[in-house]
């Protein structure tokens, strides 16, 4: 039986062509560092570097490639902005959408009486955004915002331009999650004014995992501080880190062959375009909500057909347990999904699956419409099972 990979909401798989070949040369044939080293091979790997922050620059608009970030993931780069940027008092509001990559800090600061004031913007029953309810939530007081673009739990889209334009009208940071959307929906960071964008290679970008970026504006830079300290290469004489980008949120041994491999992934991307990619996603949405809609004991959550999604899907099997539900899936054709709450509580409950979760189908780039309608009759043979 053919496994059928359909949690690209975690991870991308299959990654971009060639992508295991190129790091594993690296690793193999030039797996040194970069910043520590007076030798050409060490020069070759920083431009490489130089060369990738500025592609992503390039994708998504960003102000300079020095302002681009290298980190881990998604997490690392939201978990710096907000304990950098955040002091008591300070007011920060986000969707109820939110991954625990955002809630998880807010939470903990919180519990450090930091005097942190974090406020939910409201969503309609599907998770849509109440976008007249911004002018009310956002305030004098309100120091940053963040939004998860793309909802990983139900493939909500949030709207940036409502929010980007009150944002920078209030003087107000805008941070922007975009863990599900980047490299498969269009973000321009000059055209919207974030303040900072926050990407994972491996999802959307069809890159490794253990690398990321965060792309900062001049002006957020400038009022965040370091939360990670140590040595950058670059002024050793100094004990404080250096002022400058983007050695200063830069410390450490960077993930070199996770740069590689992103490189290789964002020139596959490029080539492609995000105008085919999204739109091949599309498709695919198209056709599992439409294949969902005569299926009978199971219910999709979020919103429904013409509404802005991304293409990660959450669904409820009534009357059963949802891990046993995705057991079946596999067990009996080879459907792979991932159950239960998606590291994201503050999103099943806005949407009402909260404690049970749900049963999540994600698709990439190289999902097939032949995989749609595999999973859609494996859905609808578990629920009359």
């Amino acid at each position: 039986m053919k496994n059928i990979y359909m949690d690209n909401s975690s991870t991308s798989f299959p990654k971009a062509p060639g992508l295991g070949k190129i790091i594993g040369e690296h690793i193999d044939q030039s797996g040194m560092n970069i910043g520590r080293g007076s030798y050409s091979q060490s020069f070759h790997l920083e431009q490489i570097a130089v060369e990738t922050k500025e592609m992503l620059c390039g994708f998504f608009q960003g102000p300079n490639s020095r302002n681009v970030i290298f980190t881990s993931g998604a997490t690392v780069g939201l978990n710096m902005l907000i304990n950098g940027l955040l002091d008591s008092g300070d007011r920060v509001v986000t969707t109820s959408l939110e991954h625990n990559a955002v809630a998880r800090p807010l939470h903990a600061l919180q519990n450090k009486d930091a005097g942190i004031f974090w406020e939910q913007l409201p969503t309609e029953s599907d998770g849509s955004l109440l976008v007249d309810e911004i002018p009310r939530m956002l305030t004098s007081q309100t120091k940053l915002v963040i939004v998860n673009h793309g909802s990983n739990v139900s493939g909500n889209l949030i709207p940036l331009e409502p929010l980007a334009n009150f944002c920078k009208e209030n003087g107000i940071f805008f941070v922007v999650d975009g863990a599900q959307t980047a490299g498969s929906q269009t973000i321009d960071m000059n055209a919207l004014g974030l303040d900072a964008l926050v990407v994972p290679g491996h999802k959307s970008l069809l890159g490794p995992q253990g690398i990321g970026a965060m792309i900062l504006s001049d002006n957020l830079a400038a009022h965040l501080r370091p939360t990670i300290l140590g040595g950058t290469g670059s002024r050793s004489d100094l004990l404080d880190m250096p002022t400058f980008l983007p050695d200063r949120f830069e410390p450490g041994t960077l993930n070199i062959p996770g740069i590689v491999g992103m490189n290789h992934a964002l020139s596959f991307l490029m080539e492609e375009g995000v105008e085919a990619i999204r739109g091949h996603k599309e498709l695919l949405s198209r056709r599992f909500i439409e294949g969902l809609s005569v299926i009978n004991g199971v219910r999709l959550v979020g919103p429904e057909m013409g509404k802005p999604r991304e293409s990660v899907f959450s669904l409820v099997f009534n009357n059963r347990d949802q891990g046993e539900a995705a057991y079946s899936l596999e067990r009996d054709y080879g459907i792979l999904t991932r159950s239960g709450l998606h590291c994201a509580p503050l999103a099943h409950q806005a949407l009402g699956t909260f404690p049970q979760g749900s049963v999540r189908f994600s698709f990439g780039f190289f999902t097939t419409t032949e995989d749609v309608d595999a999973a859609l009759q494996a859905i609808s043979a578990i629920t009359k099972g």
